[in-house]
């Protein structure tokens, strides 16, 4: 049997308990070992998601690990065993932006694990076996859960094109950020700096690289002084901040997910300042196979930033402190 947690309508879930799923063709099944909660999985439960990226009922889930438990037709059976992740995107593989590796832009229409299709908030959830990025034996699949985040920051990290010695200021220190910092120390840039209000959360910046810490107050006197900046907070002020941080011909990168009424960046600023923009949304393929291997070179270890763990019973208590306003908490796991 398997058990999984589906939220029929926002705010309405429910623990079920069914067969173990069967895989299909080139499909595997993976018993889940930890699944991270994210503000995303919060908009599911509240309905507060874009219905154009959501669909109920669902069972939400699309950060986790897990090991590979029993495979479909046509897959290769010696991955029975193997630690794993997977990406979340379900890119078609053959439109123009998958052919050239942007598999996060497919244009073949939206779906992913966790949101539109059964994802890991449960024992076991099964994936098409391309999207596998195994892990070595001895992974630390608690770590390992984290690894979506730490592949969407990756793709961010590439797209900025760090370069060892610059000025480098990340804006945010919750999971993106901190993961961001891990990645970017890896370049030795010259100057790394974190933006981040909260006093808890700031505290972990030195420990993950950063060269210093400040709050947004001190960062106002910082305007036109990096080379990069990678905003990764997605509040109604920081892609404009963000992008009066950066030098002239500096790049910045967003990465937070804005809602409405977040404020606009200057068209006269950018202009003027020959700023390079670029947005993240998800992570393609390269910047997963980036991700794991900077986990297995020991670059990178999300571990330190996972502050609650519950099993799938304690579902509710879990999605509530997300996105809660404890300065305490940091990632939140469900251990099934």
């Amino acid at each position: 049997m398997s058990r999984a947690v589906v939220v029929d309508r926002p705010g309405a879930h429910r623990l079920v308990e069914a067969e173990r799923p069967v895989p299909g063709p080139g499909e595997v099944l993976v018993k889940v070992a930890a699944a991270g909660i994210c503000m995303s999985d919060r908009e599911v439960y509240e309905g507060r998601r874009d219905p154009a990226y959501v669909r109920y009922p669902v069972t939400p889930g699309h950060e986790w690990s897990g090991t590979v438990e029993a495979v479909g037709g046509g897959v290769d059976p010696a991955l029975v065993g193997r630690r794993t992740v997977a990406e979340g995107f379900r890119a078609c593989g053959i439109c123009e932006r998958c052919r050239a590796g942007d598999t996060s832009l497919c244009t073949s229409g939206y779906e992913e694990t966790g949101f539109t299709l059964p994802g890991a908030f449960a024992d076991h959830v099964t994936v098409p076996a391309r999207l596998l990025h195994p892990l070595a034996d001895d992974a630390d699949l608690r770590s390992a859960a984290l690894l979506e985040p730490a592949a969407v920051v990756a793709g961010a990290v590439r797209a900025g094109c760090p370069e060892p010695g610059e000025r480098i200021a990340v804006v945010g220190g919750g999971t993106l950020g901190l993961l961001a910092v891990q990645i970017l120390a890896a370049y030795a840039p010259g100057e790394l700096t974190v933006v981040e209000p909260r006093s808890a959360r700031a505290a972990l910046g030195p420990a993950f690289g950063a060269h210093e810490v400040v709050g947004p107050a001190a960062a106002e006197h910082r305007r036109g002084h990096y080379d990069l900046v990678v905003e990764t907070a997605g509040a109604p002020t920081t892609a404009a901040s963000s992008c009066l941080l950066a030098r002239r011909g500096g790049r910045v990168v967003l990465t937070g997910m804005f809602t409405t009424g977040a404020r606009g960046i200057d068209p006269v600023h950018l202009s003027v300042s020959q700023l390079t923009v670029r947005s993240v949304f998800g992570a393609p393929s390269a910047a997963w196979s980036f991700a794991v291997r900077a986990f297995t070179a020991g670059l990178l270890d999300p571990g330190p930033l996972i502050t609650h763990e519950f099993p799938l019973e304690r579902y509710a208590e879990a999605v509530a402190l997300v996105g809660g306003g404890d300065p305490g908490t940091g990632k939140v796991l469900l251990r099934p």
